[in-house]
Protein backbone atom coordinates (compact mmCIF):
# COMPACT_ATOMS: atom_id res chain seq x y z
CA UNK A 1 0.00 0.00 0.00
CA UNK A 2 2.72 2.42 0.97
CA UNK A 3 4.73 1.79 -2.19
CA UNK A 4 1.71 2.29 -4.45
CA UNK A 5 0.57 5.39 -2.56
CA UNK A 6 4.02 6.93 -2.73
CA UNK A 7 4.14 6.29 -6.46
CA UNK A 8 0.70 7.83 -7.04
CA UNK A 9 1.41 10.84 -4.85
CA UNK A 10 -1.54 10.08 -2.52
CA UNK A 11 0.69 8.93 0.34
CA UNK A 12 1.19 12.49 1.57
CA UNK A 13 -2.50 13.38 1.84
CA UNK A 14 -3.46 14.37 5.38
CA UNK A 15 -5.54 11.51 6.80
CA UNK A 16 -7.39 10.48 9.93
CA UNK A 17 -7.45 6.85 11.05
CA UNK A 18 -9.52 5.57 13.96
CA UNK A 19 -9.09 2.45 16.06
CA UNK A 20 -12.35 1.05 17.39
CA UNK A 21 -14.34 -2.11 18.06
CA UNK A 22 -17.67 -2.83 16.39
CA UNK A 23 -18.86 -4.89 19.36
CA UNK A 24 -17.66 -6.03 22.77
CA UNK A 25 -16.66 -9.70 22.53
CA UNK A 26 -18.61 -12.29 24.49
CA UNK A 27 -21.63 -10.16 25.22
CA UNK A 28 -19.75 -8.30 27.91
CA UNK A 29 -21.20 -5.07 29.19
CA UNK A 30 -18.07 -2.91 28.86
CA UNK A 31 -14.46 -3.04 27.72
CA UNK A 32 -11.34 -1.61 29.35
CA UNK A 33 -8.70 0.39 27.48
CA UNK A 34 -5.19 -0.84 28.28
CA UNK A 35 -1.86 -0.76 26.50
CA UNK A 36 -1.73 2.99 25.82
CA UNK A 37 1.53 3.40 27.72
CA UNK A 38 3.07 0.55 25.77
CA UNK A 39 1.86 2.11 22.52
CA UNK A 40 3.64 5.36 23.36
CA UNK A 41 6.85 3.51 24.25
CA UNK A 42 6.70 1.52 21.02
CA UNK A 43 5.97 4.58 18.92
CA UNK A 44 9.07 6.38 20.15
CA UNK A 45 11.27 3.49 19.02
CA UNK A 46 9.38 2.61 15.81
CA UNK A 47 12.18 2.78 13.25
CA UNK A 48 13.48 0.87 10.23
CA UNK A 49 17.21 0.39 10.77
CA UNK A 50 19.85 -0.67 8.27
CA UNK A 51 19.30 -4.36 8.94
CA UNK A 52 15.56 -3.98 8.35
CA UNK A 53 16.15 -2.11 5.09
CA UNK A 54 18.68 -4.71 3.91
CA UNK A 55 16.18 -7.51 4.54
CA UNK A 56 13.40 -5.75 2.64
CA UNK A 57 15.76 -4.98 -0.24
CA UNK A 58 17.28 -8.46 -0.48
CA UNK A 59 13.84 -10.09 -0.48
CA UNK A 60 12.45 -7.63 -3.03
CA UNK A 61 9.53 -6.69 -0.79
CA UNK A 62 9.38 -3.05 -1.86
CA UNK A 63 11.10 -0.72 -4.30
CA UNK A 64 13.96 1.72 -3.69
CA UNK A 65 11.86 4.90 -3.23
CA UNK A 66 9.85 3.11 -0.55
CA UNK A 67 13.02 1.84 1.12
CA UNK A 68 14.30 5.42 1.19
CA UNK A 69 11.08 6.56 2.83
CA UNK A 70 11.26 3.85 5.50
CA UNK A 71 14.91 4.54 6.24
CA UNK A 72 14.03 8.07 7.35
CA UNK A 73 10.60 7.25 8.85
CA UNK A 74 9.65 9.16 11.98
CA UNK A 75 6.04 9.60 12.98
CA UNK A 76 5.33 13.32 13.04
CA UNK A 77 1.55 13.37 13.39
CA UNK A 78 -0.95 13.71 16.21
CA UNK A 79 -2.70 11.01 18.24
CA UNK A 80 -5.63 11.26 20.64
CA UNK A 81 -7.10 8.40 22.59
CA UNK A 82 -9.22 7.20 25.48
CA UNK A 83 -7.12 7.52 28.61
CA UNK A 84 -5.70 4.24 29.84
CA UNK A 85 -7.98 2.49 32.32
CA UNK A 86 -11.13 4.12 30.94
CA UNK A 87 -13.99 2.10 29.47
CA UNK A 88 -14.88 1.59 25.81
CA UNK A 89 -18.09 0.64 24.04
CA UNK A 90 -19.03 -0.32 20.47
CA UNK A 91 -17.66 2.21 17.97
CA UNK A 92 -15.80 4.18 20.66
CA UNK A 93 -12.90 5.94 18.87
CA UNK A 94 -10.35 4.41 21.24
CA UNK A 95 -7.49 5.95 19.25
CA UNK A 96 -7.51 8.71 16.62
CA UNK A 97 -4.42 9.16 14.44
CA UNK A 98 -3.98 12.23 12.22
CA UNK A 99 -0.96 12.37 9.91
CA UNK A 100 -0.08 11.77 6.31
CA UNK A 101 -1.47 8.51 4.95
CA UNK A 102 2.06 7.12 4.74
CA UNK A 103 2.89 7.91 8.37
CA UNK A 104 -0.41 6.64 9.76
CA UNK A 105 -0.89 3.48 7.72
CA UNK A 106 2.44 2.08 8.92
CA UNK A 107 1.17 2.11 12.52
CA UNK A 108 -1.78 -0.23 11.95
CA UNK A 109 -0.28 -3.51 13.14
CA UNK A 110 1.75 -1.87 15.89
CA UNK A 111 -1.33 -0.23 17.43
CA UNK A 112 -3.73 -3.12 16.95
CA UNK A 113 -1.41 -5.81 18.29
CA UNK A 114 -0.81 -3.92 21.54
CA UNK A 115 -4.29 -2.57 22.21
CA UNK A 116 -6.18 -5.70 21.18
CA UNK A 117 -4.14 -7.85 23.56
CA UNK A 118 -3.80 -5.55 26.54
CA UNK A 119 -7.41 -4.35 26.47
CA UNK A 120 -8.69 -7.94 26.29
CA UNK A 121 -6.65 -8.89 29.36
CA UNK A 122 -7.70 -5.75 31.24
CA UNK A 123 -11.37 -6.37 30.44
CA UNK A 124 -11.17 -9.89 31.83
CA UNK A 125 -9.19 -8.63 34.82
CA UNK A 126 -11.81 -6.00 35.60
CA UNK A 127 -14.55 -8.61 35.70
CA UNK A 128 -12.39 -10.74 37.99
CA UNK A 129 -11.52 -7.97 40.44
CA UNK A 130 -15.18 -6.96 40.62
CA UNK A 131 -16.15 -10.58 41.33
CA UNK A 132 -13.44 -10.74 44.01
CA UNK A 133 -15.29 -8.01 45.92
CA UNK A 134 -12.22 -6.39 47.45
CA UNK A 135 -10.15 -9.52 47.97
CA UNK A 136 -6.72 -9.47 46.37
CA UNK A 137 -6.05 -10.95 42.93
CA UNK A 138 -2.57 -12.06 41.89
CA UNK A 139 -1.61 -12.40 38.22
CA UNK A 140 0.05 -15.81 37.66
CA UNK A 141 -0.24 -16.40 33.92
CA UNK A 142 3.35 -16.31 32.69
CA UNK A 143 3.45 -20.04 31.96
CA UNK A 144 0.29 -19.91 29.88
CA UNK A 145 1.20 -17.40 27.19
CA UNK A 146 4.06 -16.05 25.07
CA UNK A 147 6.93 -14.76 27.18
CA UNK A 148 6.56 -11.18 25.95
CA UNK A 149 2.78 -11.27 26.23
CA UNK A 150 3.14 -12.39 29.84
CA UNK A 151 4.82 -9.12 30.80
CA UNK A 152 2.20 -7.06 28.98
CA UNK A 153 -0.59 -9.09 30.58
CA UNK A 154 0.74 -8.42 34.07
CA UNK A 155 0.75 -4.70 33.34
CA UNK A 156 -2.77 -4.75 31.91
CA UNK A 157 -4.11 -6.76 34.85
CA UNK A 158 -2.60 -4.26 37.26
CA UNK A 159 -4.56 -1.44 35.60
CA UNK A 160 -7.79 -3.33 36.25
CA UNK A 161 -7.10 -3.91 39.93
CA UNK A 162 -4.82 -6.94 40.28
CA UNK A 163 -2.61 -6.28 43.29
CA UNK A 164 0.50 -8.21 42.27
CA UNK A 165 2.12 -10.46 39.68
CA UNK A 166 4.45 -13.45 39.74
CA UNK A 167 6.27 -12.02 36.70
CA UNK A 168 9.48 -10.35 37.85
CA UNK A 169 10.08 -8.65 34.50
CA UNK A 170 6.76 -6.82 34.90
CA UNK A 171 7.99 -5.70 38.29
CA UNK A 172 11.27 -4.45 36.89
CA UNK A 173 9.87 -2.81 33.76
CA UNK A 174 6.60 -1.38 35.03
CA UNK A 175 6.82 -1.38 38.81
CA UNK A 176 4.00 -3.90 39.29
CA UNK A 177 4.30 -5.40 42.82
CA UNK A 178 5.63 -8.97 42.68
CA UNK A 179 4.88 -12.02 44.78
CA UNK A 180 4.72 -15.81 44.48
CA UNK A 181 4.46 -19.13 46.24
CA UNK A 182 6.27 -22.45 46.11
CA UNK A 183 5.24 -25.25 43.74
CA UNK A 184 4.41 -28.87 44.45
CA UNK A 185 7.87 -29.78 43.18
CA UNK A 186 9.40 -28.12 46.23
CA UNK A 187 7.37 -30.32 48.57
CA UNK A 188 8.09 -33.45 46.52
CA UNK A 189 11.82 -32.70 46.60
CA UNK A 190 11.96 -33.26 50.36
CA UNK A 191 11.64 -36.54 52.21
CA UNK A 192 8.50 -35.39 53.96
CA UNK A 193 6.14 -32.43 54.05
CA UNK A 194 7.46 -31.29 57.40
CA UNK A 195 10.99 -31.00 55.98
CA UNK A 196 9.70 -28.96 53.04
CA UNK A 197 7.77 -26.58 55.28
CA UNK A 198 10.69 -26.23 57.66
CA UNK A 199 13.09 -25.40 54.81
CA UNK A 200 10.73 -22.76 53.41
CA UNK A 201 10.00 -21.11 56.75
CA UNK A 202 13.65 -21.12 57.79
CA UNK A 203 14.63 -19.43 54.55
CA UNK A 204 11.69 -17.11 53.90
CA UNK A 205 10.30 -16.42 57.34
CA UNK A 206 7.06 -17.02 59.19
CA UNK A 207 5.08 -14.77 56.87
CA UNK A 208 5.55 -17.06 53.86
CA UNK A 209 2.74 -18.93 52.08
CA UNK A 210 2.79 -22.72 52.34
CA UNK A 211 1.23 -24.95 49.69
CA UNK A 212 -0.95 -27.48 51.51
CA UNK A 213 -2.60 -29.71 48.91
CA UNK A 214 0.29 -31.94 47.79
CA UNK A 215 -0.86 -34.86 49.92
CA UNK A 216 -3.47 -34.63 52.68
CA UNK A 217 -4.71 -31.06 53.21
CA UNK A 218 -5.80 -31.41 56.84
CA UNK A 219 -2.47 -32.95 57.83
CA UNK A 220 -0.57 -30.32 55.84
CA UNK A 221 -2.40 -27.48 57.59
CA UNK A 222 -1.59 -29.04 60.97
CA UNK A 223 2.08 -29.37 60.03
CA UNK A 224 2.18 -25.85 58.60
CA UNK A 225 1.05 -24.28 61.86
CA UNK A 226 3.26 -26.59 63.90
CA UNK A 227 6.33 -25.59 61.88
CA UNK A 228 5.62 -21.89 61.29
CA UNK A 229 3.55 -21.11 64.37
CA UNK A 230 0.26 -19.28 64.57
CA UNK A 231 1.78 -16.29 62.78
CA UNK A 232 2.01 -18.20 59.48
CA UNK A 233 1.32 -15.77 56.64
CA UNK A 234 -0.90 -17.87 54.37
CA UNK A 235 -1.69 -21.27 52.96
CA UNK A 236 -2.46 -21.97 49.31
CA UNK A 237 -4.99 -24.49 47.99
CA UNK A 238 -4.58 -25.46 44.34
CA UNK A 239 -7.06 -28.31 43.75
CA UNK A 240 -10.33 -29.88 44.78
CA UNK A 241 -13.63 -28.30 45.76
CA UNK A 242 -12.28 -24.90 46.68
CA UNK A 243 -15.43 -23.69 48.42
CA UNK A 244 -15.67 -26.69 50.74
CA UNK A 245 -11.93 -26.87 51.32
CA UNK A 246 -11.69 -23.16 52.14
CA UNK A 247 -14.33 -23.55 54.86
CA UNK A 248 -12.58 -26.63 56.29
CA UNK A 249 -9.14 -25.03 56.23
CA UNK A 250 -10.41 -21.80 57.81
CA UNK A 251 -12.04 -23.73 60.63
CA UNK A 252 -8.89 -25.79 61.17
CA UNK A 253 -6.59 -22.76 61.15
CA UNK A 254 -8.81 -20.98 63.66
CA UNK A 255 -8.91 -24.04 65.91
CA UNK A 256 -5.11 -24.13 65.88
CA UNK A 257 -4.90 -20.46 66.84
CA UNK A 258 -3.76 -19.27 63.40
CA UNK A 259 -6.65 -16.85 63.07
CA UNK A 260 -4.61 -14.37 61.09
CA UNK A 261 -3.30 -16.88 58.54
CA UNK A 262 -4.81 -16.15 55.14
CA UNK A 263 -6.12 -18.56 52.54
CA UNK A 264 -5.10 -18.13 48.90
CA UNK A 265 -6.69 -20.28 46.20
CA UNK A 266 -5.57 -21.06 42.65
CA UNK A 267 -6.59 -23.66 40.02
CA UNK A 268 -7.76 -22.32 36.63
CA UNK A 269 -9.90 -19.57 38.12
CA UNK A 270 -11.98 -17.21 36.02
CA UNK A 271 -14.48 -14.50 36.96
CA UNK A 272 -17.28 -17.03 37.39
CA UNK A 273 -15.25 -19.26 39.70
CA UNK A 274 -14.17 -16.22 41.71
CA UNK A 275 -17.78 -15.10 42.02
CA UNK A 276 -18.70 -18.60 43.17
CA UNK A 277 -16.13 -18.32 45.96
CA UNK A 278 -17.50 -15.04 47.27
CA UNK A 279 -19.18 -16.71 50.26
CA UNK A 280 -16.11 -18.82 51.08
CA UNK A 281 -13.47 -17.66 53.59
CA UNK A 282 -10.91 -16.91 50.89
CA UNK A 283 -8.50 -13.98 51.20
CA UNK A 284 -6.92 -13.95 47.76
CA UNK A 285 -6.96 -15.48 44.30
CA UNK A 286 -4.12 -16.47 42.01
CA UNK A 287 -5.26 -16.30 38.38
CA UNK A 288 -3.33 -17.54 35.37
CA UNK A 289 -4.64 -19.10 32.17
CA UNK A 290 -8.04 -17.42 32.05
CA UNK A 291 -6.58 -14.00 32.70
CA UNK A 292 -3.82 -13.96 30.08
CA UNK A 293 -6.18 -15.38 27.44
CA UNK A 294 -8.87 -12.78 28.13
CA UNK A 295 -11.08 -15.39 29.81
CA UNK A 296 -12.10 -16.89 26.49
CA UNK A 297 -11.82 -13.69 24.45
CA UNK A 298 -8.12 -13.00 23.79
CA UNK A 299 -8.76 -10.02 21.50
CA UNK A 300 -11.13 -7.04 21.54
CA UNK A 301 -11.70 -7.16 17.79
CA UNK A 302 -10.35 -3.64 17.37
CA UNK A 303 -9.91 -2.46 13.78
CA UNK A 304 -8.03 0.51 12.30
CA UNK A 305 -9.83 2.39 9.55
CA UNK A 306 -9.33 5.51 7.46
CA UNK A 307 -12.33 7.77 8.16
CA UNK A 308 -11.47 11.09 6.52
CA UNK A 309 -8.75 12.57 4.31
CA UNK A 310 -7.92 15.73 2.41
CA UNK A 311 -8.33 15.87 -1.33
CA UNK A 312 -5.92 17.61 -3.69
CA UNK A 313 -7.74 20.91 -3.07
CA UNK A 314 -7.24 20.60 0.68
CA UNK A 315 -10.86 19.78 1.54
CA UNK A 316 -11.71 17.07 4.05
CA UNK A 317 -13.48 14.09 2.46
CA UNK A 318 -15.18 11.59 4.77
CA UNK A 319 -14.67 7.96 3.72
CA UNK A 320 -16.15 4.71 5.01
CA UNK A 321 -16.26 1.02 4.35
CA UNK A 322 -19.75 -0.26 3.47
CA UNK A 323 -19.13 -4.02 3.46
CA UNK A 324 -21.96 -6.06 5.04
CA UNK A 325 -21.42 -6.56 8.80
CA UNK A 326 -18.07 -4.76 8.60
CA UNK A 327 -19.10 -1.24 7.78
CA UNK A 328 -17.46 1.83 9.28
CA UNK A 329 -18.65 5.39 9.82
CA UNK A 330 -16.82 8.17 8.04
CA UNK A 331 -15.76 11.43 9.62
CA UNK A 332 -13.56 12.49 12.52
CA UNK A 333 -15.15 11.41 15.84
CA UNK A 334 -15.25 13.25 19.16
CA UNK A 335 -16.34 11.13 22.10
CA UNK A 336 -17.85 12.05 25.45
CA UNK A 337 -19.72 10.33 28.28
CA UNK A 338 -22.97 11.66 29.68
CA UNK A 339 -23.71 11.44 33.42
CA UNK A 340 -26.69 11.84 35.70
CA UNK A 341 -25.99 12.15 39.43
CA UNK A 342 -22.45 10.77 38.86
CA UNK A 343 -23.77 7.69 37.06
CA UNK A 344 -22.81 7.21 33.41
CA UNK A 345 -25.88 6.99 31.18
CA UNK A 346 -24.62 7.25 27.58
CA UNK A 347 -21.60 7.26 25.29
CA UNK A 348 -21.89 10.16 22.84
CA UNK A 349 -19.97 10.23 19.56
CA UNK A 350 -20.08 13.43 17.53
CA UNK A 351 -18.83 13.50 13.94
CA UNK A 352 -17.15 16.67 12.80
CA UNK A 353 -14.09 18.13 11.12
CA UNK A 354 -10.51 17.53 12.32
CA UNK A 355 -9.32 20.30 14.59
CA UNK A 356 -12.80 21.47 15.57
CA UNK A 357 -13.54 19.99 18.97
CA UNK A 358 -17.24 20.49 19.74
CA UNK A 359 -18.38 22.24 22.92
CA UNK A 360 -19.93 19.85 25.44
CA UNK A 361 -22.91 20.30 27.75
CA UNK A 362 -22.25 20.38 31.48
CA UNK A 363 -23.37 16.77 32.01
CA UNK A 364 -20.78 15.30 29.60
CA UNK A 365 -17.08 14.49 29.98
CA UNK A 366 -14.71 14.48 27.01
CA UNK A 367 -13.03 11.09 26.58
CA UNK A 368 -10.28 11.72 24.03
CA UNK A 369 -7.05 13.11 25.45
CA UNK A 370 -3.92 14.20 23.54
CA UNK A 371 -1.28 11.49 23.47
CA UNK A 372 1.11 12.62 20.71
CA UNK A 373 1.53 16.10 19.25
CA UNK A 374 3.64 16.58 16.11
CA UNK A 375 5.37 13.29 16.81
CA UNK A 376 6.17 14.08 20.44
CA UNK A 377 4.64 12.00 23.24
CA UNK A 378 2.63 14.26 25.56
CA UNK A 379 0.21 11.84 27.22
CA UNK A 380 2.35 9.43 29.21
CA UNK A 381 0.93 8.54 32.65
CA UNK A 382 1.77 6.28 35.55
CA UNK A 383 0.09 2.94 36.20
CA UNK A 384 -1.28 4.38 39.42
CA UNK A 385 -3.16 7.03 37.44
CA UNK A 386 -4.57 4.39 35.11
CA UNK A 387 -5.64 2.19 38.04
CA UNK A 388 -7.40 5.07 39.75
CA UNK A 389 -9.14 6.07 36.52
CA UNK A 390 -10.40 2.55 35.99
CA UNK A 391 -11.81 2.27 39.49
CA UNK A 392 -13.69 5.55 39.06
CA UNK A 393 -14.95 4.67 35.59
CA UNK A 394 -16.22 1.25 36.64
CA UNK A 395 -17.82 2.66 39.78
CA UNK A 396 -19.74 5.17 37.63
CA UNK A 397 -21.53 2.46 35.65
CA UNK A 398 -25.13 1.56 36.42
CA UNK A 399 -25.37 -1.51 38.65
CA UNK A 400 -26.69 -3.82 35.93
CA UNK A 401 -23.55 -3.12 33.90
CA UNK A 402 -21.49 -5.15 36.35
CA UNK A 403 -23.35 -8.41 35.81
CA UNK A 404 -21.18 -11.26 34.55
CA UNK A 405 -23.93 -12.66 32.34
CA UNK A 406 -24.07 -11.84 28.64
CA UNK A 407 -26.05 -8.77 27.69
CA UNK A 408 -26.13 -5.49 25.85
CA UNK A 409 -23.43 -2.86 26.37
CA UNK A 410 -23.83 -1.02 29.68
CA UNK A 411 -24.25 2.34 27.93
CA UNK A 412 -26.15 3.19 24.77
CA UNK A 413 -24.01 4.81 22.10
CA UNK A 414 -25.45 7.97 20.54
CA UNK A 415 -24.03 9.25 17.26
CA UNK A 416 -24.58 12.83 16.11
CA UNK A 417 -23.16 15.04 13.36
CA UNK A 418 -21.74 18.43 14.25
CA UNK A 419 -22.48 21.25 11.81
CA UNK A 420 -19.36 22.54 10.00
Amino acid sequence: MLQAALASGAAHRRSVFELFGRRIPGGRRYGVVAGTGRVLDALESFRFDAEDIDYLRSHHVIDEPTLDYLASYRFGGDIWGYAEGDLWFPHSPVLVVEASFAEAVLLETLLLSILNHDSAVATAASRMTFAADGRGCIEMGSRRTHEAAAVAAARAASIAGFTATSNLEAGRRYGVPTTGTSAHAFTLLHDCERDAFRAQVDSLGQGTTLLVDTYDIAEAVRLAVEVAGTGLGAVRIDSGDLVELAHRVRAQLDSLGATGTKIVVTSDLDEYAIAGLRAAPVDGYGVGTQLVTGSGHPTCGFVYKLVTRRDDAGNWIDVAKISPEKSSVGGRKYASRRYHDDTAIAEVIRIGLPGRTPALPADERALLVPLVESGKVVGRESLDQARERHQKARASLPLQALRLTKGDPALPVEVATVAP
